[in-house]
């Protein structure tokens, strides 16, 4: 049997919201395991998030950039938000992101390219930043989004510098029509995806272990209700439909027009507009912080 620390308790409230007592006996009941005691709180009712939300820990700066038919973001990392509002940060941050299509999401082939206005790869550009600012960063990652004919539209929420902030978000429309409308269309799109924070861009893309995750917490749940297996299995049915229309992008209810769904939103904006793929990256999704215990610390150092 796992040990059950106040610690663990108090992260897997400050997840769910579910109560102190309720957290502990999840954590007994599922011998510690964080994500179990999530689905346990869940199934009984007890938790008040619908899903884990990533604990977003790390400072930095997201980036996206296009360039022609295709579009990247990058996550580029510091340890304070004072080092993110710093102007040269922000200026290498934007220097890299400038790479980023380049790189086609590869970020192996992103860190050796090399850094504008020099010799030196990007990689080593950074490593030298960390000893002129004195703060350790890193770029984490990238993600990139092509069309063969069409556009690839940009979104960047709480925007720090041009194209630089917190969250950056990508999407691909194909289209031989008007691109003009189709990149304004894209834009609605982009911001839509900011806010609604979908999984997916098709049911099929959602992972299965995700899908069978969902369905047993579903199960459970139904199972509480006392009713019998063949109420239990069409309620589960209809919660899974239920979870597809919520978390895939072209079902969600479109955040410019609830009455209308993202694929139908498409089909009125233009009549050959496909929504073929997206990229949402959030600044320090997750990257847990280590939390110092300040009393523990300084006692500590001071040996006691």
């Amino acid at each position: 049997m796992a040990q059950i620390t106040a610690a663990m308790v108090k992260e897997l409230r400050e997840t769910t919201g579910a109560g102190m007592m309720d957290c502990k006996t999840a954590l007994n009941e599922t011998d510690g395991d964080m994500e179990a005691a999530i689905d346990w709180l869940r199934a009984k009712g007890l938790s008040k998030a619908a899903k884990k939300a990533s604990r977003v820990a790390a400072e930095g700066l997201v980036g996206v950039a296009v360039q022609g038919n295709a579009g990247a973001a990058v996550e580029v990392n510091s340890e304070t938000d004072f080092v993110a509002r710093n102007p040269e940060f922000q200026k290498m941050v934007s220097d890299i992101t400038g790479l980023a299509p380049g790189a086609a999401g590869n970020l192996d082939k992103l860190k050796a390219a090399t850094y504008p206005g020099g010799s030196k790869s990007v990689e080593e550009h950074v490593a030298e930043m960390v000893g002129t600012i004195g703060e350790n960063m890193g770029v984490r990652r990238t993600a990139a989004i092509t069309v063969s004919n069409g556009v690839v539209a940009s979104y960047i929420h709480n925007q720090a510098a041009p194209g630089l902030g917190k969250i950056g978000v990508l999407v691909g429309i194909e289209t031989a029509g008007d691109k003009a409308a189709a990149e304004a269309f894209g834009k609605q799109v982009a911001m839509h995806v900011a806010a609604a924070n979908p999984l997916a861009l098709t049911p099929e893309e959602i992972p299965a272990d995700v899908v069978e995750r969902e369905r047993a917490v579903f199960t459970e749940q139904a199972r509480e209700s006392g009713k019998p297996d063949n109420i239990i299995e069409k309620m589960v049915e209809g919660r899974i439909r239920k979870f597809y229309e919520e978390s895939v992008l072209l079902s969600q209810a479109f955040v410019m027009n609830p009455d209308l769904s993202v694929a139908k939103a498409a089909e009125e904006a233009g009549k050959d507009f496909k929504i073929t793929g997206f990229v949402r990256m959030q600044l320090g999704e997750g990257i847990e912080k280590v939390e110092e215990d300040f009393a523990a610390e300084v006692a500590k150092v001071a040996g006691a």
